[in-house]
């Protein structure tokens, strides 16, 4: 039960964060690293965006799925291509 309010919650967050975006931007204020992802309003559209799908991940169930990606990134993850069907 507490996966579908958390999910349901992050949803209507990631949308109050793309509403209120000039707001939160204005809040966070402007570094140098922000602009390689377009400034600080693209970043919080990216936020939003990664909110989104985070959340419905975690609604579903699916967060291992959603992160799998990020296995390849760290070194030494017990990850076996082999155990995973991927070199059968």
């Amino acid at each position: 039960m507490s996966h579908i309010i958390i999910g349901i919650l992050g949803m209507v967050g990631s949308f109050f964060l793309l509403r209120y975006r000039e707001q939160v931007g204005d809040l966070i204020g402007e570094a140098d690293w922000m602009h390689a992802v377009g400034g600080v309003y693209n970043l919080v559209i990216l936020l939003a965006i990664f909110f989104f799908f985070f959340s419905v991940a975690y609604l579903t169930g699916t967060t291992s799925l959603l992160l799998s990606p990020l296995r390849y990134l760290f070194p030494g993850s017990s990850y076996q291509a082999s155990s995973s069907g991927l070199l059968n």
